[in-house]
C-alpha cells in the first residue's frame, strides 16, 4: 500500500515556485485572519483575561509574532533578535495562560506593529530563501510550520471569543440548509491493513510522520458526527445521572463540576438554548453537538450500545481507498479541500448540518470527516513507530502519553493548512471549551 504525494515536488524551479506561492498565500490567509480576530474588539477586551483557561488575545497577537520572528528571522534567515527581552514573555511553557495577564505584555498597538514589522521582514526572507539544503527549508517547510502555528492560534482565540461575554462581536454567514440526512446511520469499514500517518507531506508536523502499516479489524463507523438530536436523547434518559456510562474519573468529573449538558446549553422551559459567539439561540437539531469532553463522549458511546473509535480506526475510515488499495490525503482524495468538500477556515461560525459535503465524503461514504467538529477518538496520544521530533521537541514529545486523548479531523475554526487526513490534535479529556464533537463506532458483529 502506498500514501500520496502532493503534486509538488522540489525537484524543479516551477515547484519551488509553486510551494513559494503557497506558502505566501498560507501566511497571508492566516495574518487576514489574525487581523480580524483582534480588530473586532476594543483594548480592553484585548488585554482582559476572559477565561482562565485563555490566554488574552493580546498575548496571542505578540506570540504569533515572537514565533514567526524566532523561526523564519533568526533560525531560517540567520538573523538577530529584534527583541530578544521579550521571548521569555510568550513562551508559552514558561508561563501557564492563568498567569498571562499579570506579566508586562506589548499593549495592543505596541504588539501589532511588532507583528507586522516581522512579518514585512519575513516576507523578504521567503522571496529569497531556497526550499532546499536543510530539513527547516525544505519544501518552505519552516513557512509552513509558521502559518499552522498561526492558524492554531487564531482558532485558540476564537475559542476565547466564543468565552467572552457582551455583544456578538463576529459574524459569518450560517452553511447551507440541507435536507435532513436519511442515509445508512453507519458505514462498514473492512478490516486489513493501511498506511497511517506519512511521510511525504511537505508540511506535516512531526507527530503525524512516519508513514507506517497498520492493521484494522473489521468495524462499523457512524455515518455523521453525533447530532444535538440525539445527545439530547442521551440527556432526556438521565445519561448525567447514571454512573453506568461514565469511567469512574468521568463520573467524578461531571459530579464534582455539576456537568449536566455540553457547555454552554441552558434549559428554557421545554427546549434547549446555546449561547453561541455572544447570541442566544435555540439549540439546532440536525448540527454535530459541541462543546463535549471526551468523558461526555465516552459515555453518550456506552449509553448508545456503541464506543468512540481509535484513532487508526478514524484514519482508516478517513483515508482509505478500497478500490485503489492506498491512503489519500483527504476523505475525497488527494486534492486540497474546497468550499464542496468541508467547513474549514472560519468560513461559517457553527458546525453545518449532519449529512453535509457529500463531495467531501470518503470512499466508503462516512461523511464530515474533515471540518465541522474536532472528533474525540478512544486513543491516548502517542508517537508513531520511528517518531522523531522535529524541529523542537515541545511541539509533540511532551505531550506524549495517556493524560493527553486524541482528537481528529479539524472543526469549522481550522484552516485547512492545519488539516488534513493524518493531522492529529490532542486535549485533556476535561476540555470543552474546544469546538469537539464526536462520532462513534462498533467492531464488526458487536
Amino acid at each position: 500500500m502506498t500514501e500520496p504525494t502532493t503534486g509538488t515536488a522540489t525537484g524543479t524551479e516551477t515547484d519551488t515556485e509553486t510551494l513559494r506561492e503557497r506558502a505566501l498565500g498560507s501566511l497571508v490567509t492566516a495574518r487576514d485572519r489574525t487581523t480580524l480576530l483582534t480588530s473586532c474588539v476594543e483594548d480592553p477586551d484585548l488585554t482582559a483575561q476572559h477565561s482562565p483557561l485563555m490566554s488574552p488575545l493580546v498575548w496571542d497577537l505578540a506570540h504569533i509574532g515572537n514565533q514567526e520572528e524566532q523561526w523564519l528571522l533568526r533560525a531560517v534567515a540567520g538573523r538577530d533578535a529584534m527583541r530578544p527581552e521579550i521571548d521569555g514573555l510568550y513562551d508559552a511553557f514558561e508561563h501557564p495562560r492563568a498567569e498571562r495577564p499579570s506579566l508586562p505584555l506589548l499593549p495592543p498597538a505596541e504588539a501589532r506593529a511588532y507583528a507586522s514589522e516581522v512579518r514585512g521582514r519575513v516576507l523578504d526572507v521567503l522571496e529569497s530563501t531556497a526550499f532546499h539544503g536543510t530539513r527547516l527549508t525544505e519544501a518552505g517547510f519552516a513557512f509552513g510550520m509558521v502559518a499552522q502555528h498561526e492558524q492554531q492560534h487564531d482558532e485558540t482565540m476564537l475559542i476565547t471569543h466564543q468565552l467572552r461575554t457582551g455583544p456578538r462581536a463576529l459574524t459569518a454567514p450560517d452553511p447551507d440548509p440541507v435536507p435532513l440526512f436519511t442515509g445508512p446511520a453507519e458505514v462498514l469499514v473492512p478490516g486489513g491493513p493501511f498506511t497511517m500517518g506519512t511521510s511525504t507531506e511537505p508540511w506535516a508536523l512531526d507527530n503525524e510522520r512516519p508513514a507506517h502499516r497498520r492493521e484494522v479489524p473489521p468495524f462499523r463507523i457512524d455515518t455523521t458526527p453525533v447530532t444535538n438530536a440525539a445527545y439530547q436523547a442521551f440527556i432526556e434518559d438521565g445519561g448525567y445521572d447514571d454512573p453506568r456510562w461514565w469511567t469512574a474519573a468521568g463520573w467524578a468529573h461531571i459530579r464534582g463540576h455539576s456537568v449536566t449538558a455540553p457547555l454552554f446549553w441552558r434549559r428554557d422551559g421545554g427546549q434547549w438554548l446555546r449561547r453561541r459567539f455572544g447570541v442566544t439561540e435555540v439549540v439546532p437539531p440536525d448540527e454535530p453537538v459541541l462543546h463535549v469532553c471526551w468523558y461526555e463522549a465516552d459515555a453518550y458511546a456506552r449509553w448508545a450500545g456503541r464506543r468512540l473509535p481509535t484513532e487508526a480506526e478514524w484514519e482508516k475510515a478517513a483515508r482509505h481507498d478500497p478500490a485503489r488499495d492506498r491512503s489519500t490525503r483527504y476523505p475525497w482524495g488527494d486534492a486540497d479541500p474546497g468550499p464542496q468538500h468541508a467547513n474549514l477556515g472560519q468560513r461559517h461560525l457553527r458546525p453545518a448540518p449532519a449529512g453535509s459535503y457529500p463531495e467531501g465524503q470518503s470512499p466508503l461514504g462516512v461523511r464530515q470527516l474533515i471540518g465541522d467538529v474536532w472528533e474525540w477518538t478512544a486513543s491516548d496520544f502517542l508517537p508513531y513507530p520511528g517518531f522523531r521530533a522535529f524541529p523542537y521537541k515541545e511541539y509533540s514529545e511532551v505531550f506524549f502519553g495517556p493524560e493527553y486523548k486524541v482528537l481528529r479531523g479539524g472543526s469549522f475554526a481550522v484552516d485547512a493548512v492545519a488539516c488534513r487526513g493524518t493531522f492529529r490534535n490532542w486535549d485533556y479529556p476535561i476540555r470543552r471549551q474546544i469546538f469537539a464533537g464526536f462520532r462513534t463506532a462498533r467492531s464488526e458483529g458487536a
